[in-house]
């Protein structure tokens, strides 16, 4: 159980957030001021720390940058809680170090992935960190690893378009944090879901290959990260090296796999198999911590577009697993209580 620490002067606003971390089974520790906080950051060892901007004794500011003295080789993720919507403080809170800001108001699902995409993040340093440096760059094994290095960073607030079908790309994106959907839309309106993507992936990188149009659209879950890459260092980098050209060939046939499967799917299965195989994906997708009491936040026209269903359908079908005990519904989040019967379901 990861331990949040919640700096916050508002006493309503606190209790809040520990409800809602508390109910995601947090644990979580309370301050009302700045020096309270760096104290129990000091003392209690937090995995992450939410903290408000604008706080009494100490601001945020001020805590960000008392706790980043400590020279730890991985330090511990921060979220900026601010009423503050002006670009230029977002900014210098980012420039010293925060990890990621939420503005108030927010709603739970924006708090909660934001929280867990840092948590995944600083688990992933961590490992890192306790393997043995090469004393030469592994940049072979790894060759997209200086293309992504210092990029511009662009970010995306949730259900923002991040590009547009039929548009030519002017770039390449690489997910730094967050989720992403992409998508095609029918002569009626209906949304079909064409893929999945978690940081660490490319998304859009089929079009800037075969120099088309973008086929579908590109829309961010929650708030994304995104490293922009022009094109022409993608170009580069893909002549000049046969490992590079190998992974995007992997790439490819991952992801034209994946999308055999789901129009076989759609076309054949049944309403209550697309309803467990759509669960699924989504739980297996972004649950990269392999924990099966993780939540599935994903609204339900985005469930019911992964599952090529009417979303009314879909909700009568979520209703179905629900009394049947294989789901359980909590404050809009899906827990997947029965995983061997839904895998049963979906094969």
């Amino acid at each position: 159980m990861a331990t949040i620490l919640v700096i916050e002067d508002n006493q309503a606003i606190r209790e809040n957030i520990v409800e809602i971390l508390e109910m995601a089974n947090y644990h979580v520790i309370e301050a009302a001021d700045g020096k309270q906080g760096i104290l129990a950051a000091e003392t209690q060892q937090p995995d992450l720390i939410v903290c408000d901007l604008s706080l009494p004794i100490l601001d945020g500011y001020v805590v960000l940058q008392v706790l980043n003295r400590d020279d730890k080789p991985c330090k511990v993720p921060f979220i900026f809680l601010t009423a503050r919507s002006e670009r230029a403080e977002i900014r210098k809170g980012m420039d010293m170090g925060a990890d990621d800001y939420i503005t108030k108001p927010f709603n739970p699902s924006e708090l909660l992935s934001a929280i867990e995409c840092q948590l995944r993040k600083a688990t992933h340093t961590r490992v890192s960190s306790v393997k043995t440096a090469p004393l030469i760059p592994d940049l072979e094994e790894d060759p997209f690893k200086n293309l992504i290095k210092d990029r511009n960073i662009k970010n995306f607030r949730s259900k923002q378009i991040i590009y547009q079908e039929g548009t030519h790309p002017s770039c390449l994106y690489f997910i730094l944090q967050g989720l992403v959907k992409t998508f095609r839309t029918d002569e009626d309106g209906k949304e079909f879901i064409s893929g999945l993507y978690k940081e660490g992936d490319f998304i859009g990188y089929i079009s800037v290959l075969e120099k088309t149009r973008y086929s579908d659209s590109a829309e961010a879950i929650g708030q994304v990260v995104l490293a922009i890459i022009p094109i022409e260092d993608f170009e580069e980098l893909t002549t000049a090296s046969k490992h590079a050209r190998e992974q995007i060939i992997r790439m490819l046939t991952q992801t034209i796999e994946e999308k055999e499967v789901q129009l076989l799917r759609v076309a054949y299965d049944s309403l209550r198999k697309r309803a467990a195989d759509a669960l699924l994906t989504v739980f297996n997708k972004y649950n990269i911590a392999g924990d099966n009491n993780v939540g599935i936040k994903f609204s339900r026209g985005n469930l019911a577009a992964l599952a090529g269903v009417a979303k009314e359908s879909f909700a009568r079908t979520l209703a179905d697993f629900r009394d049947e005990h294989l789901i359980d519904i909590r404050n809009g989040v899906i827990y997947l209580l029965d995983i061997g019967k839904l895998n049963r379901l979906s094969n």
